[in-house]
């Protein structure tokens, strides 16, 4: 055996499958997917020659000498806790603030699963999280101080620095009633049905630019500020709307869903102020959100 070629993530998952009983539960636990826990526990097996976990219809339990090794990689785990939060100490993690302003649908779909995970592991560190509407108040936000990381729609001010965490596509929204012949809508389509328009600045703007596009006049019929008053109107049969996917969930399962006649999406980023001094706390949050790109991609999908 080649002890070097032990990896850490095949102990958590070992760890994982001794708590959780199955396979599935560890995967979920550790946000990987089954395949991926089972690769893990079948190289530790075949690196130490031994056999772990009994795999049975009902899920996995620890072998003899799988008691014994899961002893010791909670041992390992707990060690690796002290050392980071040795680590976190001397960066003065211990402690600090981070502020965020976003919108509903970032709030809604995106960051707690993130605070949570940041918050497991930098527990003194408060998290204060303020939604808003608009991506212009976001920015005035930074800007002014009253917070550290915002999320807004790219290309954003030279004055932030920022980077892509997601791209969110455009959906139309109709009614249960309405009668539609393919998934794609057709610009005289979508001009025949009464639209319900967001009243939200930044998208808003956006949706503007784009029927501008088009050769048909738009009968835009309400302006509308919530999502889920836009959403609850489509279902009413008020008309059609113009939502992100991200902002448009949880849809009703009624409501029909189809796509524009052309491609839109909002690109959204995160966006700290350039030449500002950020504390250790914001940093480890920044890294964070970095870490989990694979996850927000799943979760948009």
């Amino acid at each position: 055996m080649n002890s070097q070629r032990l990896k850490l993530s095949q102990l958590r998952a070992l760890v994982a499958i001794a708590d959780s009983g199955n396979f599935s539960e560890a995967a979920l636990q550790l946000n990987l997917s089954q395949s991926t826990i089972s690769h893990a526990i079948a190289t530790l097996e075949e690196e130490l020659g031994v056999i772990l976990l009994q795999r049975g219809r009902y899920g996995a339990s620890l072998t003899p000498v799988g008691e014994r090794i899961v002893t010791q990689a909670r041992q390992i785990q707990y060690l690796l806790q002290n050392i980071e939060t040795e680590a976190n100490r001397e960066k003065g993690l211990q402690s600090g603030k981070v502020r965020i302003v976003c919108f509903r649908s970032i709030a809604t779909h995106i960051l707690p699963t993130v605070i949570a995970r940041f918050s497991a592991h930098f527990p003194q560190v408060t998290v204060t999280l303020t939604e808003m509407d608009d991506t212009v108040d976001m920015e005035q936000a930074l800007r002014e101080g009253r917070a550290d990381i915002g999320f807004t729609y790219l290309p954003a001010s030279h004055e932030f620095e920022t980077w892509e965490i997601l791209r969110d596509d455009y959906i139309v929204l109709l009614p249960p009633n309405y009668t539609i012949k393919s998934r794609k809508l057709s610009w005289e389509q979508l001009a025949s049905y009464p639209l319900i328009m967001t009243g939200v600045h930044c998208c808003a703007q956006l949706i503007s630019v784009y029927l501008k596009t088009s050769n048909y006049p738009m009968n835009i019929a309400y302006q509308v500020r919530e999502d889920s008053t836009i959403v609850g109107m489509v279902m009413q049969g008020l008309g059609v709307a113009i939502l992100p996917r991200l902002a448009a969930e949880p849809l009703p399962p009624l409501i029909r869903v189809c796509d524009l006649p052309s491609h839109l999406e909002r690109v959204i980023g995160v966006a700290v102020l350039k030449n500002a001094l950020h504390s250790p706390a914001i940093y480890a949050f920044l890294d964070a959100l970095r870490s989990q790109g694979q996850f927000i991609e799943k979760t948009v999908v």
